[in-house]
């Protein structure tokens, strides 16, 4: 039975809830957004027809959102991925509630969401499964190295790999409790960890009716604290046959289950071996989703929203078709220089390129603030092309042409990563960050940031003619008698860099022992030739910061004051915090000897771990955090009395 669908509340926020808006509008519903004080200002939010504010449960209160969409009217709820997408409980309120759910029955999500019952399932359906064990102290015939997994588990989060005996306890110890504060369920169990494997998954999608299709798979090795960080379509090791037992073996799991709406079997390939595992199920839209999109021109949120309102499949498996090659790369806020820890701060700068053509699920536009409180993904970025190369290719050069500013990201990373012989190559396996060892950040040479500074130095001299009070139409740096040039010192990273330039008769500048001509200025960019080189730069300013776009990036410098006001250093000896959080546990005391790499605090920061460690082997002077406090970035956690060099360890 059919049910006609006028409205759907999007249970999410970010790039999610405007993904799924387009797609509705496109067939005509009404959009309405749930938000809680810390997204009021997001863009998903004042895109929606109407937004409904929640209390404070937020997100993960099922009450609160049910109650959002009766006072909205909404016909439907689609709950995006994470959050209470996987929620049996809240699946069954909304179907309480009359109001349609865009996803597969509570009972499906219910016994997938236990990542053990989900294993047993799938051994009775005769797919291929890993050596487990049920009890995270017995390591049976799992065999080290192996994975503690959290049974509640996903994106990463509650997963520790451990090597040997000596470190399964405590790694089972924060697996539980990272479970706990994820999925509020601290059981885990034992998994067997392949180091060299693919991370296959099979798309599939069913109706009430009983139709069932698979879409090819997805490959999503390249992966950094067991996220995925690039995901592709089709993946370069997959043959026809392969293709056709894995979504064969996936389908079987799907009838098994009486499956409805789309959803995700996950696989680990053994390329070696050519053989294939069950991982497990998702129940709902996963963040890749994109890539199949492209390679096969089925919009999966438009045939959830079908499902959903009772009508059958669009497509039998005879009827879908591949073209191309997909590749996506998810942009984070966080540092990958730093062990790829999460970054917060505001995006004073933000503009996609328009060229090359890629799409964009973006859920930031300039201005946004990147906080504590949620994910730190920013965007997808999508590149669809005839062969994995250009698509490869398109992506990259997407990515460096963004100009952006103001948080650490990941950007500079994914565009290497694409670029390297070993992905060019399908050389992708779940070990590549480690074994490939792409560059964390971007990298120019001296000339490389040098003209970006004129280009900077500039750009400021334009915006002070602009802004000038007296003489403005006098040219810059124009003087009725012979004076120095005029010098302006910016840092960039741990260097300084100084400009000096002086305008010439003529309108160019000498700049140092070279010669520079501005074509045109703009208050967001300038066109500039420096030594014959003539580039068109976007440029951001705000406070002492200037974001200038270089072919490769975006590079950012701090404008040196020229007087420097007095001001505190870092404690010195001080262990800081790498990143804003929770501290969950300080281990050691006041007097206490520690080596350097020890564990000394443990922090909480978008709900998983991070372990700060010492620096340096000295004695702890001085404790400034207790369990529980909340910490900013670069907070002193404590004061270590560091060892004098050759003195005792």
């Amino acid at each position: 039975m059919t049910r006609s669908l006028s409205s759907v509340l999007v249970a999410n926020r970010g790039e999610i809830a405007r993904r799924v808006f387009r797609t509705a509008r496109a067939m005509g519903m009404r959009c309405i957004a749930v938000y809680v004080d810390a997204d009021a200002g997001a863009p998903f939010v004042t895109e929606a027809d109407e937004a409904v504010r929640l209390p404070d449960g937020g997100y993960l209160d099922p009450a609160a959102v049910v109650a959002a969409a009766r006072a909205a009217g909404a016909d439907a709820i689609h709950p995006g991925y994470g959050f209470l997408s996987e929620n049996a409980g809240f699946a069954r309120a909304v179907i309480d509630a009359g109001i349609a759910w865009v996803g597969p029955t509570p009972e499906v999500i219910e016994s997938m969401g236990d990542k053990l019952a989900a294993k047993n399932i799938a051994i009775e359906a005769g797919v291929p499964t890993l050596p487990s064990s049920d009890d995270p102290a017995t390591v049976g015939d799992v065999g080290f190295p192996l994975l503690v997994k959290a049974a509640a588990g996903g994106g990463g989060k509650g997963m520790r790999i451990v090597e040997s005996e000596a470190d399964l306890a405590e790694a089972v110890a924060a697996a539980q409790r990272e479970a706990k504060g994820a999925f509020g369920d601290d059981r885990v169990f034992l998994e067997r960890y392949v180091p060299r494997a693919r991370h296959i998954e099979i798309q599939i999608l069913g109706d009430e009716h009983g139709n069932l299709i698979h879409l090819g798979e997805r490959e999503c090795s390249i992966q950094r604290r067991h996220q995925k960080v690039i995901e592709e379509s089709p993946s370069p090791v997959i043959d026809a046959e392969q293709r056709a037992a894995m979504g064969e073996s996936a389908l079987k799991l799907a009838r098994t289950l009486g499956y409805r709406s789309a959803g995700t079997v996950e696989f680990l390939y053994d390329e070696d071996r050519r053989e294939f595992s069950f991982l497990e199920v998702n129940t709902r839209l996963q963040v890749e989703h994109p890539v199949t999109e492209e390679v096969t021109g089925i919009d999966l949120v438009r045939e959830q929203l079908r499902i959903a309102a009772g009508e059958t499949l669009d497509h039998d498996q005879d009827a879908v078709t591949f073209a191309g090659h997909a590749i996506e790369a998810r942009l984070y806020a966080e540092d990958p220089a730093a062990g790829f820890l999460p970054a917060t701060g505001a995006l004073v700068a933000y503009e996609e390129p328009v060229d090359p053509a890629v799409r964009w699920d973006s859920g930031v536009t300039q201005g946004s603030v990147v906080g504590v409180d949620f994910d730190p993904m920013l965007a997808k970025v999508v590149a669809h092309g005839p062969t994995r190369a250009e698509a490869a290719g398109r992506l990259a050069l997407a990515l460096e042409r963004l100009h952006l500013g103001g948080v650490v990201t990941n950007r500079a990373f994914l565009a290497e990563t694409l670029r390297t012989p070993e992905f060019l190559a399908g050389d992708t396996t779940t070990d590549f960050i480690e074994r490939v060892e792409p560059l964390r950040a971007l990298v120019l040479d001296e000339e490389g940031v040098r003209s970006a500074a004129v280009a900077a130095a500039l750009w400021i001299q334009g915006r002070n003619r602009v802004e000038a009070g007296v003489l403005a139409s006098l040219p810059s740096g124009w003087r009725n008698s012979p004076m120095p040039p005029e010098r302006v010192v910016l840092r960039h990273g741990d260097h300084d860099v100084e400009v000096t330039y002086q305008s010439r008769r003529d309108g160019s500048f000498a700049v140092g022992e070279g010669t520079a001509r501005i074509h045109a200025w703009s208050p967001t960019g300038i066109d500039v030739e420096v030594d014959g080189r003539r580039r068109h730069a976007r440029v951001t300013a705000v406070a002492d910061a200037v974001h200038v776009q270089v072919p490769t990036g975006t590079v950012s410098f701090q404008v040196v004051p020229r007087f420097v006001p007095p001001g505190a250093d870092l404690t010195g000896g001080g262990l800081h915090a790498p990143m804003p959080g929770a501290v969950l546990d300080v281990r050691c005391a006041v007097g206490d000897r520690v080596e350097a790499g020890q564990v000394l605090v443990v922090l909480e920061a978008m709900k998983m771990e991070h372990h700060v460690r010492a620096p340096v082997a000295g004695v702890v002077s001085e404790i400034r955090v207790a369990a529980g406090d909340q910490v900013d970035n670069g907070a002193t956690l404590l004061v270590i009395d560091a060892d004098e060099e050759g003195g005792d360890a």
